[in-house]
């Protein structure tokens, strides 16, 4: 089924006049078991899409938050075949949410795209955000993904201009993720009215939904970004909840699905009311 389901989804979403809520977690943070019974639990917490990161010792793009996840996954033994093997569970029991997978090229070039790519699609992965692929360079990934019918998914940034904007999206498919601030994962805000222009330019460009992560934490500014973009994505906040929860020693998996809960809500009602974009 692979792409169909991203596509399926941000189809039955516009028909309802709303959002996306797509939540980010680390696959194996804090452990295996327990991330698992988080994935399970997220489609009935709210999340419409799910992103599943897989750890690597040096994420580029991420702020303290989710650096720090990425090593209690790694500290626990977690890998790429082990993502896999959670997604692989995940499937058992959902058919019907879409998986992209997170993460960066070296673990997939060791592996080979080709190979990667069937796994992955046996597995029950629908596409893949690969932060440090360079657009110019993504054919042999795409070409991959493609023929195991996989989205890529390429991130757009505020420096993304009208003469850059084509090349980032000429094999984009699923969604187009904008990157909503400056910088890296979790520090700065994302703000309503300065994205809005950029995911209608970008939405009109590409023809595809438009997901707007970095910067969104509150079910506040959860709300204002569904108002203007086809999908919210939030992952510093959630990881931030799961280190919480283990430092207080609460439940980590009760914790999480609690905070997607009051964050999915605020995105499920922004519009009523409104126009839908």
């Amino acid at each position: 089924m692979t792409k169909s389901r991203i596509d399926a989804r941000f189809a039955a979403l516009k028909a309802e006049g709303r959002a996306a809520f797509v939540s980010y977690v680390m696959a194996g943070d804090p452990d295996a078991d327990t991330a698992l019974a988080i994935l399970k639990g997220l489609p009935a917490a709210g999340a419409d899409l799910i992103e599943v990161g897989f750890p690597f010792s040096d994420p580029m793009a991420e702020g303290p938050p989710i650096q720090r996840a990425a090593q209690r996954a790694l500290a626990k033994g977690m890998t790429l075949h082990g993502t896999l093997d959670l997604i692989r569970a995940f499937r058992g029991g959902d058919q019907a949410t879409p998986i992209i997978l997170m993460g960066y090229m070296n673990p997939l070039v060791s592996w080979g795209f080709e190979a990667f790519a069937k796994a992955a699609a046996d597995a029950g992965v629908d596409g893949m955000i690969v932060v440090d692929c360079p657009p110019e360079e993504a054919d042999p990934l795409a070409d991959a993904l493609e023929a195991n019918g996989m989205a890529l998914i390429f991130l757009t940034t505020p420096t993304t201009d009208d003469k850059r904007l084509p090349t980032v999206i000429r094999r984009a498919s699923g969604f187009v993720y904008y990157v909503s601030v400056a910088g890296v994962t979790g520090v700065k805000e994302a703000d309503a009215q300065a994205v809005a222009p950029n995911v209608e330019r970008i939405r009109k460009a590409s023809g595809l939904p438009v997901a707007v992560g970095f910067g969104i934490k509150t079910p506040e500014r959860a709300s204002a970004i569904a108002q203007v973009a086809d999908g919210v994505v939030v992952g510093s906040a959630l990881v931030d909840e799961v280190a919480e929860a283990v430092d207080l020693n609460e439940d980590v998996t009760t914790r999480v699905l609690s905070k997607v809960e009051s964050l999915a809500k605020a995105v499920r009602v922004s519009r009523r009311g409104l126009t839908a974009v």
